[in-house]
């Protein structure tokens, strides 16, 4: 997992008590034991002893087995931070530990974790950190400013996916002071920098045994973390098992956490297999998202006697944007009126039949980031530069999706209206009913994906498009050739989803929407998009040293983002569906941000803080 989906994890800022390093270089007094974002205060202080939505003393014990949460169907690595190939599902969760780790019931704090203590000068020009004494590699090495200044020089270097480069880009270099501590001379000193280097996962120099950093592939990772390796089968199933001499199982910030013996993920080709498996016992737990499936099959006989639970959890997360995205290097979309045709010809309604969903109307649904009405000072302040550059509707009220229930007439009105545009753009229906350009060349593209069954919830779309004399194919291909097209930007249309925030991270929206990451391999725009506009304003956003200015950023972007129709948004949930079977006991209290299988919204909440009833400990033990 890169960096820039991180999240939920470190979003922060400096308090007024940090001090800034001494002339000889070496940082001076004022080390803290965490910090918060734009002034805000930490809710745990120096002397807590584990976070409130723990059970500190959960007793530990037995195995969790999980389905491989995303769209990885298999694994051939073992380094998650290079380009080619697929690293397992819980490498980066369970092995890797960065110098700082976030809370998950305040917005904006970060404690030490590698780091007993860090620093940040007054004007953040550096961030240091104190290494902690016990930390301990898995071969029982001490973690040195060495191994995290190595950390560093890897990941931004040609050799890792070029996602790191861009987190990093604003660290000047790396400073070792002695052996535990470790400086970051910034040359970009915004909030977000300081939080990605709060984030630098650390891993041993001898990783790899000299190795160029791309051709450490099979070796297994020398890390910090609470688990290790302890089997890996043909890239189909893999098991973690908790280490005894874990450093940190005592420190505040780990206490109550890690609580199963070992943790296996079985790999299944697609979610129907996956499901199936599930009722049979052959893992425990499984976050549902597709409402059809969870109103008709998530149901049976072992629901009913409660062998399985199936509950609703609620989110407290902004929700990221879920889009079928544009590719704008398509000659077909570069003209705006097309692209908002093909907005107003998606019938979400329809759609959302089982009523589980809400249509995504922002970067930033269900959060205090998403532009509303029409734009404040702030936001004026920022956009008004640009103003010959961009649609007059950014200036206007903020974007909300089409909507095809506002009368019995109300998905005719859309395609008319949609109709309109495209012949305003030159595409014109003929004779055949097949919409061409003025070359004669039919209006044809590609949805690419790697999901089983993906045209089920593109049918009505790709029927409202032929009504338009569009043809929509759909093309399925392994995760495999769907990520490696993604690279190269080999597509049309594909469906993605930002990450769930608690601080939207502006280094994140830098590696989507900048332009300087528009034609490099393997970086995270993937729709194209080269807009001075949006380049200043991502500037702004990292530059921002309030809450206020970060949120006139963020909704001054969601504006030019929503109105220029790079996507087509599609739908968002503020809860998580789960079905699991009734092993487990949980903390009495619900963090406020948490995910729940995968790495990809912070804290997966059941992995981390559950544990096992203690007939199902016994259990396991009686059968060896």
């Amino acid at each position: 997992m890169l960096l820039t989906r991180r999240q939920t994890l470190f979003a922060t800022a400096l308090p007024a008590c940090l001090s800034a390093r001494a002339d000889d270089g070496a940082p001076s007094a004022g080390w803290v034991h965490g910090w918060a974002a734009y002034d805000e205060p930490t809710k745990y202080g120096s002397d807590f002893s584990h976070f409130g939505y723990v059970n500190p003393d959960a007793p530990k014990g037995g195995t969790l087995v999980l389905h491989n949460p995303d769209r990885r169907s298999s694994f051939d690595k073992f380094n998650p931070f290079t380009i080619r190939g697929n690293a397992p599902a819980g490498v980066s969760m369970f092995m890797l530990e960065t110098l700082a780790t976030g809370s998950s019931d305040e917005p904006a704090s970060v404690y030490g974790l590698l780091a007993e203590a860090l620093q940040v000068a007054p004007d953040r020009s550096s961030v240091a950190f104190r290494l902690h004494p016990k930390a301990r590699f898995i071969n029982g090495d001490p973690v040195l400013a060495a191994d995290v200044k190595h950390s560093f020089e890897m990941l931004v270097s040609k050799y890792a996916a070029p996602g790191y480069r861009i987190v990093f880009a604003g660290v000047e270099r790396v400073v070792v002071i002695d052996e535990r501590t470790v400086r970051f001379d910034l040359k970009d000193r915004s909030v977000d920098t300081v939080t990605s280097v709060c984030g630098l996962p650390v891993f041993s120099r001898k990783w790899g045994g000299g190795k160029r950093f791309d051709e450490i592939v099979g070796e297994y990772p020398i890390v910090t973390g609470p688990y290790e390796i302890a089997l890996a089968e043909s890239g189909r199933r893999i098991e973690f098992k908790r280490r005894a001499d874990y450093w940190a199982a005592n420190l505040p910030v780990r206490r109550g956490f890690y609580n199963f013996d070992r943790i296996v993920y079985r790999y299944y080709q697609d979610g129907a297999v996956a499901l199936e498996a599930f009722k049979a016992g052959e893992f425990d737990l499984i976050q549902e998202y597709s409402a059809r499936r969870w109103a008709r099959q998530h149901a049976g006989p072992k629901w009913r006697d409660r062998r399985i639970r199936k509950e609703v959890f609620p989110s407290g997360l902004g929700q990221g944007l879920q889009s079928y995205l544009i590719n704008l290097r398509r000659d077909i979309f570069k003209d705006r009126r097309v692209r908002q045709a093909l907005d107003l010809a998606y019938d979400f309604e329809q759609l959302n039949r089982y009523q589980q969903y809400k249509r995504a109307y922002s970067l930033f649904s269900n959060s205090p980031f998403a532009a509303e009405g029409l734009p404040g000072a702030g936001e004026l302040k920022l956009l008004e530069p640009f103003r010959m550059q961009l649609p007059p509707e950014v200036f206007g009220p903020a974007y909300r999706p089409p909507r095809t229930d506002t009368g019995p007439n109300a998905l005719r009105e859309n395609l008319r209206r949609a109709r309109d545009l495209l012949a305003e753009a030159g595409w014109k229906v003929d004779s055949e009913g097949t919409l061409r350009n003025a070359k004669g060349e039919p209006f044809t593209f590609e949805y690419l994906s790697p999901e089983e069954g993906a045209g089920r919830s593109l049918a009505p779309w790709q029927h409202n498009l032929e009504k338009l004399g569009i043809t929509c194919r759909i093309r399925q291909v392994d995760f495999a050739l769907y990520r490696k097209r993604l690279e190269v930007y080999d597509f049309d249309m594909i469906t993605i989803r930002s990450g769930d925030f608690t601080l939207p991270s502006p280094l994140d929206f830098l590696d989507t929407f900048g332009s300087k990451s528009a034609d490099e391999p393997g970086a995270g725009n993937l729709r194209g998009v080269k807009s001075p506009a949006v380049d200043a304003i991502l500037a702004a956003m990292n530059r921002a040293q309030t809450m206020d200015a970060l949120r006139d950023a963020c909704r001054a972007l969601d504006r030019i983002v929503m109105h220029e129709h790079w996507q087509v948004p599609d739908l968002y949930g503020a809860n998580f569906r789960v079905s699991y079977w009734d092993r487990f006991e949980r903390p009495a209290a619900l963090p406020l941000y948490y995910g729940i299988d995968s790495e990809s919204s912070g804290l997966p909440w059941p992995i981390t803080t559950w544990w096992l009833k203690a007939s199902e400990r016994n259990a396991e033990r009686r059968r060896g």
